[in-house]
């Protein structure tokens, strides 16, 4: 009688070990069928749990009406009361069922409920009179079928079943794409996808992971770019392995803290969020910031978010440098300090802040400090230049000292541009002094490392990838792996809220020197911004053109074209014929905020 044995691989290895082993005559096709029947009872675990608890709910009911009838009394009183504890969680904040993924949803907690109230109710009925007393046994499979269609259909438990299969084979994926050995420690389910800890044998590193990416995604069947790697910080020899299924950035996310009028400097600002959900903040105390992403990518959209926590912030003072006629920074005008507008502003502005830092150095060290800490009397300055690229050389020097040497003093760049060469950044050190990069969507991928520095790209930052405007990596003290995130959605009617509640009473610097500093001395000097406080401060019917020729000094060709743009951009509105007015609503209705 000649012996055949059936093999699995091990979840770890490639040696087989025995699961059946049968004569090689009829018991063996027995046997082969028994061993089949378990694994798919085994495999398909998950939808039979509906038949698995009504054989455990009828042993009960049994058990119950045999020993303890007259317990039928304290299980309906049970019933009722756990399915009322459970409809009453419906007005429970998220956050405190969070650990529950079954009360999480109003959906989930109204299933839930109604399982206990079937299952309790026929348990009670089965203690009272018995589970084969009619009509028990057809209410308990018509009560079987009607719980078990919304759990066959749930698409958390479908997707948690496919995850674990998926799982199941990794060990033929890992030898496929070259991380044999490497196994799964365990995982996690969510409605975007899966994350998962590998563990990694000896001599393999999270580097090899990453250069993988591609060859897991297909060996998963995923669609590309949807494989996220990430370091176990606890240990060397883990991976996080994350998959998204599901874009969660697919949609703006709306910006919660518009017109917000309390925030700090010193506190980090919220940029947008994370794939999983976790907030993506950024420290802006005493950092340098590079933003940079080609065009349309989003870069206004996250100078636009931190200028909103800025504005709000008493403790710092804004300058602004848009050297596009106050295009970008203009909404903002009546938050800023001071707004360049053309090459020889922006010269004199760097200029005084180079002025403001040796003066503040000089301070600090009459008080014996090394930081200088902001309060609203003693403000932190931060310079926002838009399209850095476009300042001139006359400018580089004076934004070098200021990179260099502003940190302890609280004098801080915040630059926007498309692609940091060294050319466009000048050629001092204010490109290898930026402490945080945001890096948005960019074309080719040596722009990564012009970005976010050398060598970040063969470690796994891929911004050429990003596929949506806003969506950026950020890499700073606090982000050290490149998680995906995508910034709040600013429109311009948030700009007009958060403006209109934070212009008042914002810090400013004092004279330097026989210079003003101030924009209300400036505006004699800028045509768009006269123009624009003009609209800002128009009264209710608008101001007329006559008056705004008037105050740019400009003629009414000029005034009409600019009107144009700011009607264009949302930002002005026509009011009757010959009068206009700026938007400061977030409705863009024309009235007071």
């Amino acid at each position: 009688m000649r012996r055949r044995s059936y093999y699995r691989r091990r979840r770890w290895g490639r040696e087989p070990i025995p699961l059946v082993l049968v004569p090689d005559d009829d018991r063996s096709v027995v046997g082969l069928g028994i061993v089949l029947l378990f694994r798919g009872i085994w495999r398909y675990r998950s939808e039979l749990t509906p038949l698995w608890m009504l054989g455990v709910v009828a042993l009960v009911g049994t058990w119950l009406h045999v020993r303890h009838p007259d317990w039928w009394l304290w299980l309906a009183a049970t019933t009722a009361a756990l399915t009322a504890l459970i409809a009453t969680l419906a007005g429970v904040p998220r956050r405190r069922v969070s650990r529950w993924p079954w009360l999480y949803r109003t959906a989930e907690r109204i299933y839930t409920a109604a399982v206990v109230a079937v299952t309790g109710s026929w348990l009670t009925a089965a203690a009272a009179i018995g589970p084969t007393r009619s009509p028990l046994p057809p209410l308990a499979i018509a009560g079987t079928i009607a719980c078990a269609v919304p759990w066959w259909a749930h698409h958390r438990r479908r997707a948690k079943v496919r995850v674990v299969r998926t799982l199941d084979a990794w060990p033929d994926i890992g030898e496929a794409v070259g991380l044999a050995g490497s196994r799964v420690l365990s995982a996690v389910v969510d409605r975007w996808g899966f994350t998962a800890r590998l563990g990694l044998p000896r001599g393999q590193t999270v580097r090899q992971v990453i250069d993988a990416i591609p060859a897991i995604e297909s060996g998963l069947g995923s669609k590309p770019g949807a494989v996220r790697v990430e370091p176990d910080q606890s240990r060397a020899d883990r991976a996080i392995l994350r998959v998204v299924s599901t874009d969660p950035h697919a949609a703006p996310i709306p910006y919660p803290h518009v017109g917000r009028t309390a925030h700090s400097i010193s506190r980090p600002v919220p940029l947008g969020l994370f794939e999983d959900g976790t907030p993506a903040e950024v420290l802006v105390l005493r950092r340098n910031i590079l933003i940079g992403g080609i065009v349309d990518s989003g870069k206004s959209g996250v100078v636009n978010v931190i200028l909103a926590a800025l504005v709000a912030s008493p403790d710092v003072v804004i300058w602004g440098i848009d050297l596009k006629g106050g295009m970008e920074l203009g909404p903002w005008l009546r938050c800023l300090d001071r707004l360049a507008t053309t090459t020889e502003q922006a010269v004199t502005l760097l200029a005084d802040a180079v002025a403001e830092l040796d003066r503040r150095a000089a301070e600090q060290a009459e008080r014996g400090e090394r930081l200088w800490q902001p309060t609203a009397a003693r403000p932190a300055l931060v310079i926002v230049v838009d399209e850095y690229a476009e300042l001139p050389d006359a400018a580089a020097p004076h934004a070098d000292s200021i990179a260099r040497r502003g940190r302890a003093v609280a004098v801080n760049l915040l630059a926007a541009t498309q692609r940091p060469t060294q050319q466009a950044m000048g050629r001092g050190a204010v490109r290898s002094q930026m402490d945080v990069r945001i890096c948005l969507r960019v074309r080719e991928r040596r722009d990564v490392d012009l970005i976010l520095g050398d060598g970040m790209h063969n470690a796994g930052w891929h911004p050429q990838t990003l596929d949506a405007p806003g969506k950026f990596l950020i890499s700073s003290r606090e982000h050290t792996t490149p998680r995906r995130a995508r910034a709040y959605l600013f429109t311009d009617a948030d700009v007009a809220r958060t403006v209109a509640a934070n212009a008042n009473g914002r810090p400013t610097l004092p004279v330097l020197g026989n210079r003003p500093s101030g924009t209300a001395a400036e505006d004699r000097t800028r045509p768009e911004i006269a123009l624009w406080r003009a609209l800002c401060d128009a009264p209710p019917e608008g101001v007329s053109i006559g008056d705004l020729i008037e105050a740019t000094g400009k003629y009414r060709t000029w005034v009409y074209e600019r009107l144009q743009e700011h009607a264009a951009a949302g930002r002005a509105v026509r009011t009757t014929r010959g009068r206009w007015r700026g938007l400061t609503t977030d409705n863009q209705s024309g009235e007071p905020a």
